[in-house]
């Protein structure tokens, strides 16, 4: 008697699995050893995976022709993945991104959409790579990094890490007395009038904090502009809401305080979402446009300079200043800033 043939449509096995682009290349062989019979629940498993695969490839959405559309789910899916990767593959990101390093601090780019600590729902932060960029700077038998401040995970730009803990601490305490100085960027929906001038409106959370914002217009149209902003004091989402509710002029991409009376996505302006490629089911993947750009610290010890210490935009930033007509400044050899047509980067 003819023993019982098991087969599984597309399915061979050549001593091991062999991965090819999305998933496993197969060739139209049937499975007959003793072993496939007497697993026939894993065959079944896989053939449901391949089926629900196809299914999922039929009914993906087309990919948008629009640039700026693809820009949003590039960086959408990009977010995404900074979740899954491993630490590794984040710390080496960020070693990429160094913008200062001496034996006392280092120095980074944070990028959009990381978190600095854990929390619900964080599967990977900053905090959790410390160690393994110690590491990658420092040799493998350094010790981890310490946070000297933090940034809202929406938040890009510089982010001031200490080698030891009493560093951190001295770091922390400038911040704590407003002797460090921070200038953020932020592309805003409509203009402040005036165009420069101090926002001094208490904000409360559990009790009623003091909350001082100094800003000004680097450059502007008729529906957005570009602000440079320095927060005096360093309350909790101090810059978006004081954008927002203070001067009606809510950051590009806030989607928890454009609007006073609920939750809701970003309502944008026909003007700016012609400019940005856009209708306003999309809106709601466009990134927070709020960027660190700019920290000077104190000298740390005796006889020291002071840091200054700058962080480029990321390109969807500068992107989106192109697209809006809007003009990023630069500086000249005497370190003043000039407004000059922003361009990709």
């Amino acid at each position: 008697m003819a023993a019982p043939s098991c087969s599984v449509p597309g399915l061979w096995v050549r001593g091991s699995w062999q991965r090819l682009g999305n998933l496993f290349t197969f060739v139209s062989k049937p499975l007959c050893s003793a072993a496939a019979a007497s697993r026939p629940l894993d065959a079944q498993r896989l053939a449901e995976r391949l089926r629900a695969q196809k299914q999922e490839q039929k009914t993906k959405k087309p990919v948008p022709t629009n640039p700026i559309q693809r820009r949003v789910q590039e960086l959408l899916r990009f977010t995404e993945q900074l979740q899954r990767v491993h630490p590794n593959v984040l710390a080496k990101a960020l070693s990429r991104g160094l913008v200062h390093q001496d034996k006392d601090l280092v120095v980074i780019n944070k990028p959009y959409g990381l978190p600095v600590h854990g929390g619900p729902g964080v599967r990977l932060c900053i905090s959790d790579v410390l160690p393994v960029l110690a590491k990658m700077l420092h040799g493998r038998k350094a010790e981890p990094l310490h946070l000297c401040h933090r940034l809202d995970k929406e938040t890009t730009g510089v982010m001031v890490l200490a080698w030891e803990k009493e560093v951190a601490h001295q770091v922390q305490e400038l911040f704590r007395t407003r002797q460090v100085t921070k200038k953020y960027w932020a592309i805003t929906m409509h203009v402040p009038v005036p165009s420069a001038g101090v926002v001094d409106i208490p904000i409360i959370e559990k009790e009623a904090h003091l909350a001082v914002t100094q800003y000004r217009v680097l450059s502007s149209t008729l529906s957005s502009a570009l602000l440079e902003l320095q927060p005096i004091t360093g309350i909790k989402h101090q810059l978006r809401v004081h954008l927002s509710f203070g001067l009606d002029c809510p950051v590009l991409g806030d989607h928890k305080y454009s609007d006073w009376n609920r939750l809701a996505p970003q309502k944008l302006s026909a003007c700016i979402l012609k400019k940005l490629g856009l209708p306003q089911s999309k809106a709601r993947y466009i990134p927070l446009h709020l960027h660190a750009c700019q920290l000077t610290l104190p000298a740390l010890q005796a006889g020291k300079e002071e840091l200054n210490l700058v962080c480029k935009p990321p390109r969807y930033f500068v992107h989106s200043l192109y697209r809006l007509g809007l003009k990023m400044p630069s500086r000249d050899q005497n370190g003043d800033e000039e407004a000059t047509h922003s361009g990709a980067q």
